[in-house]
């Protein structure tokens, strides 16, 4: 009887190991949530968007990895994530030298954001570089990284342009555009055409395309920060090499972005 009970013991023991996943501490994902379609809530209140899906790749190929996402206005993105409040960031974000010396970005990009003029779809000027924006009204948000640009080019062009700073995000400056506050933003077509199908704006990307930089997901510059993007990196290397990346962005664009 007590041989047969320490094996009965032991038997379920072992089958609750077995059935019993890897524990994980869920990962806090600070994301915009207005950035369509990147990043967005559908019709259920439900976050999501290319940048959030391909996070739920991840998980899928790794099972000790659990995001939470966390939805906030630009401005408050990096401060969460230095404060903690957030241990990665997804917002299609670029790199930059800042961005680099302070942050750890994941090694494998995975989109390819395009920066673009974006004026009023009835606009009848010839307005199709940054040079055609002088002495015309440019609103841009403080620290993105389409601004960063537009400034590089300003500072190495004599600061000829009035640049008008916003707070908010994308669309504030979209809606501006569309009332004749503004006459140009610069950022990614893609996002433009989505939102002026949602928000029935009648804006449009115009000229050659300005910049095309990979984006990243962003953690912090410590142990803990290199070891959850070395997962992210692993998990990503592995979703291109099988081509699930590429699917992702195929059905969310119709196109590959992903090289």
């Amino acid at each position: 009887m007590t041989l047969l009970s320490l094996l009965l013991l032991s038997a379920c023991g072992t089958n609750t190991a077995d059935s019993t996943a890897p524990k994980t501490d869920t990962i806090k994902v600070g994301t915009m949530g207005t950035y369509n379609p990147f990043s967005y809530e559908d019709e259920a209140g439900q976050l999501t968007g290319y940048d959030l899906e391909v996070l739920r790749l991840v998980e899928k190929k790794d099972p000790s990895l659990a995001f939470e996402f966390v939805a906030g206005p630009w401005d408050s993105l990096f401060v969460g994530l230095d404060a903690n409040k957030f241990q990665l960031l997804a917002n299609q974000i670029t790199s930059n030298p800042d961005r680099l010396k302070h942050y750890t970005l994941s090694e494998t990009p995975y989109f390819k954001s395009v920066s673009q003029i974006i004026v009023k779809a009835d606009n009848q000027t010839s307005i199709t570089t940054l040079a055609d924006l002088k002495g015309k009204k440019i609103g841009l948000t403080v620290g993105d990284s389409f601004t960063r640009i537009v400034e590089d080019w300003n500072k190495a062009n004599g600061n000829i342009l009035k640049i008008n700073y916003y707070e908010q995000d994308i669309t504030t400056i979209l809606e501006d555009i569309e009332n004749g506050r503004l006459d140009a933003t610069v950022n990614d077509p893609i996002m433009a055409k989505n939102k002026a199908a949602i928000q029935k704006l009648h804006i449009k990307a115009v000229g050659n395309i300005i910049a095309s930089d990979p984006t990243y997901f962003i953690a912090t510059k410590d142990k803990p920060g290199k070891a959850l993007m070395k997962k992210i990196d692993a998990a990503l290397t592995s979703l291109k090499e099988e081509g699930s990346l590429a699917k992702l962005s195929t059905k969310w664009f119709d196109e590959d972005y992903t090289n």
